[in-house]
C-alpha cells in the first residue's frame, strides 16, 4: 500500500472530520474508481477516502485555503493529487484533467474548518480577537474588513437577515455604520463587542455576534453561491451510479442541498400542472441514498461543532 503522512502537521488548530465513517461509506462504492473531495480542509476525509481505495482507485482534492494546501502536500500518495480553487469550479477541473462525467463519487464538506475557526489571525471568530479578514483565501477578494468599510447600511443589514437569519439585523448595522464614522473596524474583538451591544436579545448560551458573523463569513467567500455551482457540478462530472455526498453545518446550506437533492429526484418539476407524462420522461437523475445523517451523541460529545452537522447523500442515475 502506497505511503500516507500522518495527521495534521499544525498541532495548535486540529480539526475533527464530521460524520467520518458515514461518509466515506456514503461515497465509496467502487475502490478502484476516481473520487473527488470539493473541501480538503485538513485532510481527515481524504485519508480515510484513500484507506479504502484499492491500488487502482484515484483522489482528486480541491481547497482553496492556502494553509490546507499545504497539509495535502505532506500526502506521499501516488493515487492522490490537490489542486487550488473552490469546489464551485470542480467540473473545470474533472475537464482538465480527462475525468468528467466519470468520477465515481464527489464529497462535499461544505462551511468552515475548526482550524480556520482556531486561529485568530484568519479573524473568523468573535472568540478569540484578530484581523477582521474571514478570507478562505487569505490572498483573494475584499475581507471582511474592507467591505464593511464601504458597504451600505441597507445592504450590511441585507446580508445579516439573509445570510445569518438575524432578527436585528438593521438595528446592527446602523451600529456598525455610526461606529465607523469614528474609526474603521478592523479587529474581530471590536466588531463583536459593537453586535453585542446592539443587540437587545441575547439567547441563552449563544454569543449575541455568532449569526452576524456567520453571515459576513458566507458573503465575503460567496459560500452559497460556490455550493450552488459546485452541485451542479458535481452533478454533470459524475458518472451514472456515481455517488454524491454533502455535508453541510446550518439551514441555508441544507435547505439547498436538500432542494437540490429533491429536485433531481422528482425529475423535471418545470413542466405545466396536470400535463399528462410518462415516468421515463421525468428526466429523474438522482435517487437519495437512505436519509439524512446527523452526528451521534458520541461525536457531539467529542466536537460539539459536530451538533449542526446533517449529510444527505444520493446515485447519479441518468
Amino acid at each position: 500500500m502506497p505511503h500516507r503522512a500522518n495527521a495534521s502537521s499544525s498541532p495548535d488548530y486540529r480539526h475533527a472530520s464530521v460524520l467520518l465513517d458515514g461518509a466515506v461509506d456514503a461515497l465509496i462504492h467502487d475502490p478502484a474508481g476516481t473520487y473527488l473531495d470539493g473541501t480538503f480542509g485538513r485532510g481527515g476525509h481524504s485519508r480515510a477516502i484513500l484507506d479504502k481505495l484499492s491500488p487502482d482507485g484515484r483522489l482528486i482534492a480541491i481547497d482553496r485555503d492556502p494553509q490546507a494546501l499545504a497539509e495535502a502536500r505532506r500526502i506521499d500518495d501516488p493515487r492522490f493529487s490537490i489542486h487550488a480553487g473552490t469546489f464551485g469550479r470542480l467540473g473545470e477541473l474533472a475537464e482538465t484533467m480527462g475525468v468528467h462525467g466519470r468520477l465515481a463519487g464527489v464529497l462535499l464538506d461544505v462551511g468552515v474548518s475548526s482550524p480556520q475557526l482556531d486561529d485568530p489571525e484568519r479573524g473568523f471568530s468573535f472568540l478569540r480577537d484578530g484581523p477582521l479578514d474571514m478570507r478562505m483565501d487569505p490572498n483573494q477578494g475584499e475581507n471582511a474588513a474592507e467591505w464593511l468599510a464601504r458597504a451600505s447600511e441597507s445592504d450590511i443589514a441585507w446580508v445579516f437577515k439573509t445570510y445569518g437569519e438575524e432578527r436585528f439585523a438593521k438595528r446592527m448595522a446602523r451600529a456598525i455604520v455610526e461606529r465607523r464614522r469614528e474609526s474603521p473596524i478592523k479587529r474581530t474583538g471590536e466588531l463583536a463587542e459593537l453586535l453585542k451591544a446592539a443587540h437587545p436579545a441575547w439567547e441563552k448560551g449563544k454569543h449575541p455576534a455568532t449569526r452576524a458573523f456567520q453571515a459576513l463569513r458566507i458573503h465575503v467567500n460567496r459560500e452559497l453561491d460556490e455550493l450552488d455551482a459546485a452541485l451542479d457540478a458535481a452533478l454533470e462530472a459524475l458518472m451514472p451510479g456515481g455517488h454524491l455526498v454533502v455535508i453541510s453545518f446550518h439551514s441555508l446550506e441544507d435547505r439547498r442541498v436538500k432542494r437540490f437533492v429533491r429536485d433531481h429526484v422528482r425529475g423535471d418539476t418545470h413542466l405545466p400542472r396536470g400535463m399528462p407524462i410518462r415516468e421515463d420522461q421525468l428526466a429523474k437523475r438522482l435517487e437519495t441514498l437512505g436519509k439524512a445523517q446527523r452526528p451521534g451523541p458520541a461525536e457531539v460529545d467529542a466536537n460539539p461543532r459536530a451538533r449542526s452537522a446533517v449529510m444527505r447523500a444520493a446515485r447519479k442515475i441518468a
